[in-house]
This record gives C-alpha cells, sequence and structure tokens, in this order.
C-alpha cells in the first residue's frame, strides 16, 4: 500500500480530476446500491447531458468524491436521445430542458461512465411535476417520444412499454419519416466507422 504524500504533480489540475474520478469508480464498485442526492440542474448539454450543481458532497456516507459547492455532468441512465446533428435532436434538447432547467432534482446514481460522467437517474419533486408520471425524467423522455431506451445499458424494461406506446402513437420522434429515425447508438457507430475510413 503506498502510504507516500501526494506529490504536486498529483494534486495539480491534470491529476486532481482522474484522482476524484477514481474515487468516485472505487465507491461504486463496493456499493450495494445507487446513491441519491439532490441538485440543481444548471446546463443541458443535449436530450440526455446537464450539468448540475450540488452545495453538498455526492455521497455524503462515505469518503466524498468532491466536497462543497460543486459540479457535475450527468448522462441520463437506460436511455439514448438524438444527437444534436440528427433529425430530432434539438427539439429532444429543449425537451429535456423544459423539464429540468433551474430545477432541483434528485439524482440517483447508477455508475459513472468513461468520460467521467454520473450515469444517473433524475427525478423531479412532486411540486415541479405536472404528474406523478413525469417525476422520473428518464421515463418522461421516452414516454413522450423524445428518447429511446438505451438496450445496451437497459435495467428497467417498463420503458420498452414506455417507448412502444410512443411509438404507436406517433409521439416526438416517431413522428418523424422512418427514414429518419435512426438510433443514435448506430448514428454514432457509422459516424465512427467513416472517421477511421478517412484516415
Amino acid at each position: 500500500m503506498n502510504t507516500e504524500r501526494p506529490t504536486s504533480r498529483m494534486m495539480n489540475g491534470r491529476g486532481l480530476i482522474p484522482l476524484a474520478v477514481g474515487i468516485c469508480l472505487s465507491l461504486l464498485a463496493t456499493a450495494s446500491m445507487a446513491w441519491t442526492f439532490e441538485a440543481e440542474v444548471v446546463g443541458v448539454s443535449d436530450g440526455d447531458t446537464v450539468k448540475i450543481v450540488t452545495p453538498r458532497p455526492c455521497h455524503p456516507l462515505r469518503a466524498p468524491c468532491k466536497a462543497g459547492k460543486v459540479q457535475y455532468k450527468v448522462r441520463l441512465a437506460q436511455i439514448d436521445t438524438p444527437e444534436k446533428k440528427q433529425p430530432w435532436g434539438d427539439k429532444a434538447r429543449q425537451a429535456l430542458a423544459d423539464r429540468v432547467f433551474r430545477k432541483r432534482v434528485e439524482v440517483e446514481v447508477m455508475d459513472v461512465d468513461r468520460y467521467g460522467r454520473l450515469v444517473a437517474n433524475l427525478f423531479l419533486p412532486k411540486e415541479e411535476a405536472r404528474d406523478e408520471a413525469a417525476r422520473w425524467v428518464n421515463a418522461d423522455m421516452v414516454q413522450s417520444g423524445h428518447a429511446w431506451v438505451y438496450r445496451k445499458y437497459l435495467v428497467d424494461e417498463s420503458l420498452l412499454k414506455l417507448e412502444e406506446a410512443a411509438r404507436k402513437a406517433g409521439r416526438g420522434l416517431w413522428g418523424l419519416p422512418e427514414a429518419k429515425r435512426q438510433p443514435p447508438w448506430e448514428w454514432r457507430a457509422e459516424k465512427r466507422k467513416q472517421k477511421k475510413e478517412a484516415r
């Protein structure tokens, strides 16, 4: 076990971020369940990614990932929305912003992804949601036709029923012509392939 004090190289800006992400990953590896905290949404990057600020450590019962008023990037768990350059990408982003921007949310963290983002379910407080079904933001995005269920990372199969209902009703992106409804994971894979072939 290394008991040396952190060096200045470890504590500079470049070393601190990987250290914080590493601590978060180790906490998640040892945790038996998801952990939850409250935060305010201060930015919406796209239809499934937000920036949040919280005045509390992200896991108060264990060694905290960060302390004080901090910002995290959050990827909504189990769903995938069109990318910005895809049809419906801007509308999906706006739909998420309408639901959560500048609102307090409950963040239920399921994982940390390879980019250091928290992968989480977002819940609106009862007073913020238009009805009980809208409280789980991830599910509401699927139900309203702004997101696909991300089958590769699916945990709650009830989301599949919401997606099927949205598809049958032609809500949101399901109202687009079929040729324009490409799942975002397939779109990203195509772009990676094209980039690789262009080298």
